[in-house]
């Protein structure tokens, strides 16, 4: 079994988008807030079935983690109420999906952070989504959208989310959303930043002391992770820090990195045990490849072609998520689909 551990809902129906455009119309103009309506089951099909589920039945995949879409999270919106209405819609439309097509894609959801950081809404709605059925989260360590007034990870703020994320035994990926910096790009900038910096901050910090059994996911690789990897062992004997390898037992990396030398570097760096196969598909990255005729973000055929074992290959394909999502293995177990 294959399993693509990072999807979006970049298709998401024109409805959905209708209703965010609303929301921040009625915010804008001091009105009540709308409703999200409902949207019919074969508009939802028809943005699935030509997108996520085309490409990844194309590919040889077999299921996908799938989330709301990263860039429109816009935690950057201060409005607590507005936060929290749309990461529920969010989150209720990737429930549908989830529901149409059970067999190919299970759900992680999104939070309604906002730049104050405030936390009680953040945990009722993780255990609103957990009780729907979800296996994990995305998680922003920026919500001001590239300026990071937030205290890092580390800090006893993130620890009432924490606490929350143990007690359900869901990880989180780590994932910012919209850039509201023009100093970073979004996809090129943005987003690599927050994956290196995460790292960086837990690193320097001691959270998993606290919270031994607490799980991270780094997208995109790690962000610069893999290729500093000698300039995080260096600093962490500069400054008797803890050696990055402890990071090992709580933080995971996957495999949206879009170039073989890419997909090389990351396995020889990172242990397999340690990687989640993933392609972010359909998303930052479209298109193929001049100089190879590879699609960008078919990550499975850098995978595939990398110096893995037979049996290290498993772990990345497979046996990694359903060991860092239990809830998801303890759902494919229940429908009778046993690790390979």
């Amino acid at each position: 079994m294959i399993i693509d551990c990072h999807g979006h809902y970049t298709g998401a129906p024109a409805e959905h988008g209708r209703f965010r455009e609303a929301q921040l119309s009625a915010l804008a103009d001091h009105r009540p807030a709308p409703d999200p309506g409902v949207i019919p089951d074969d508009v939802i099909r028809e943005s699935i079935e030509k997108n996520q589920l085309r490409v990844l039945r194309e590919r040889g995949a077999d299921l996908m983690l799938f989330s709301p879409q990263a860039s429109s999270m816009a935690h950057h919106v201060p409005d607590a109420d507005m936060a929290r209405s749309w990461a529920a819609a969010s989150n209720d439309l990737v429930a549908r999906v989830v529901s149409l097509y059970p067999e190919s894609f299970a759900p992680v959801c999104q939070l309604p952070q906002t730049p104050e950081g405030s936390l009680d809404q953040v945990v009722a709605e993780l255990r609103r989504c957990v009780g729907m059925g979800f296996v994990g989260c995305n998680l922003n360590p920026d919500p001001s959208g590239g300026h990071w007034t937030l205290p890092p990870l580390t800090d006893p703020l993130w620890f009432p989310l924490y606490e929350a994320l143990v007690e359900l035994d869901v990880p989180a990926m780590v994932h910012v959303s919209s850039s509201c910096n023009p100093a970073f790009h979004a996809l090129g900038a943005h987003y690599l930043n927050a994956d290196t910096a995460a790292f960086m901050q837990l690193l320097e910090g001691d959270l998993f002391s606290r919270f031994p059994t607490l799980r991270f996911v780094i997208p995109h690789g790690g962000g610069a992770v893999p290729y500093h990897w000698g300039r995080y062992r260096g600093l962490s004997d500069r400054m008797a820090w803890q050696e990055p390898s402890r990071l090992l037992e709580n933080v995971f990396f996957d495999t949206c990195v879009y170039h073989q030398p890419g997909i090389d570097l990351l396995t020889s760096v990172i242990p397999a045990e340690n990687l989640l196969f993933a392609s972010e598909m359909l998303g930052a990255v479209r298109g193929g490849d001049p100089e190879t005729g590879v699609e960008w973000d078919d990550t499975l055929q850098y995978v595939e072609r990398s110096s893995l074992t037979d049996a290290q290959r498993r772990l990345v394909l497979e046996g990694n998520a359903r060991r860092v999502y239990p809830r998801l293995d303890a759902q494919l177990t229940a429908a009778g689909r046993l690790a390979s």
